[in-house]
């Protein structure tokens, strides 16, 4: 059966389960205890999970190109930024 934005109930349950796959990888790295990486690690899951939650259950994926890197725009921004905090306090 498909939903009102043309996606099926199971693509919609097997994007849930992979966000709470994501979530138990998220706490199993913060348990083993990385330091710097575990703190990569999370942003970098976090990141993909909350990918998964804007192409799906968002519906960016059926907008146009435009409207998608428009949005693209401030995400790539804000990694840029992120990514140069971590190389500061690596290199400190």
């Amino acid at each position: 059966m498909k939903t009102e934005t043309g996606s099926s109930y199971r693509t919609y349950l097997v994007i849930w389960l992979l966000l709470l796959g994501l979530t138990a990888v998220t706490v199993a790295v913060y348990r083993l205890h990385l330091g710097n990486a575990g703190a990569a690690a999370a942003l970098a899951i976090a990141s993909l999970k909350a990918g998964l939650i804007l192409l799906y259950f968002m519906n960016l994926r059926q907008e146009g190109r435009f409207l998608q890197g428009i949005f693209l725009i401030p995400v790539l921004l804000i990694g840029i930024l992120i990514g140069f905090t971590f190389l500061d306090v690596w290199y400190r």
